[in-house]
């Protein structure tokens, strides 16, 4: 998006909406990240028919211009209100998008703070924040797991087909789309879709899951977590799957002594988790979503690859992604071997 364009627009769309009586976009630039969006950064002036003025510091979201689209921008919208308004660290949105940019967008407010899992694990000025985030980040995710999905119109989310259960869902979903995408062999995948086939668990709840509940999607200060972000995966099913995707390996960024996002250890985690209200876990449906979600990595990863290997994206993040196949692959032999 041409950002003298995207100022224009912006500035009238709020002009719009506000009902004010001019708007300046000031320090647009575009953020890193966020693969299947274009994410902005922007302060917003706002000059009020009584002549007062504001500034509020913004981030707006919306579809990317080339490549997959996840996620309905208007439900992504509902989800952080409900977020919000159910006590999760989130950013607040402040107003949906219309169709006078071309792409379906939302404006939400700036949370200031570090989400880059190298500095959050590694960095002096977040020694505190480690020392508490496992906890915060359990009651985070209570609370997401017990948003009312009916009350916030949340149950145009993907769920599972009626008959399977959430587990049957989701590896089916995969193993379609590593059908679909995979031009080479990968013997530890095709063994892994026959492990997890065996020791499918049947029962669980239905619930509201953020779906990428992981470091990198958390907005961090020295004290400790200030947002939760990126809920374009967010769908009904096993509120497991959120405990065992935060587990994966990839997610620990080294840290492998600590489990949970390189931050803290299972029990602590679950712990936090249940006292917060979150149902009670059940460590082997975690066991067996901590082993999916290798496997589920592994095929995002070849997925954003061949989103840049078939011309649908120019972006090097995509392109440098695919690299990380084979970490998933190794990890999921030690897994399945009961390493």
């Amino acid at each position: 998006m041409d950002p003298e364009q995207l100022k224009s627009g912006l500035a009238a769309f709020l002009v719009r909406s506000l009902n004010a009586r001019s708007v300046e976009i000031r320090g647009l630039r575009r953020l890193t990240g966020g693969a299947s969006r274009e994410i902005w950064s922007l302060d917003v002036v706002i000059e009020q028919e009584d002549g007062s003025t504001s500034t509020r510091p913004l981030v707006m979201r919306s579809d990317p211009s080339r490549g997959p689209k996840s996620l309905e921008r208007s439900t992504e919208y509902l989800l952080l209100k409900a977020a919000h308004e159910r006590g999760v660290a989130v950013p607040e949105v402040l107003l949906p998008g219309d169709d006078s940019l071309g792409t379906p967008f939302f404006l939400m407010e700036r949370v200031e703070g570090e989400a880059i899992p190298r500095r959050l694990l590694r960095d002096d000025v977040y020694a505190p924040a480690r020392a508490v985030m496992t906890g915060q980040l359990g009651a985070a995710l209570a609370r997401i797991h017990r948003i009312p999905i009916e009350e916030y119109g949340l149950d145009v989310l993907p769920a599972p087909a009626q008959g399977r259960s959430p587990a049957e869902e989701e590896l089916g979903r995969f193993e379609q789309a590593y059908r679909i995408i995979a031009v080479e062999p990968h013997p530890a995948f095709e063994l892994a879709f026959r492990w997890l086939r065996e020791r499918l668990p049947r029962g669980s709840e239905r619930v509201l899951v953020h779906g990428d509940y992981r470091m990198g999607n958390v907005i961090c200060g020295p004290g400790g977590v200030r947002a939760i972000l990126d809920w374009e995966l967010a769908h009904i099913g096993d509120p497991m799957e959120d405990l065992g995707w935060i587990s994966v390996r990839s997610w620990r960024f080294g840290n492998d002594h600590l489990p949970v996002g390189g931050v803290g250890t299972r029990e602590e985690f679950f712990k936090a988790y249940e006292e917060a209200g979150g149902f009670p876990v059940d460590e082997e449906r975690v066991r067996f979503w901590e082993a999916f979600g290798n496997l589920r990595w592994g095929i995002i990863c070849l997925s954003q690859a061949r989103t840049y290997f078939d011309g649908h994206s120019p972006s090097v993040d995509l392109a440098s992604i695919g690299r990380r196949t084979a970490e998933t692959e190794w990890e999921l032999l030690g897994l399945m071997e009961g390493a």
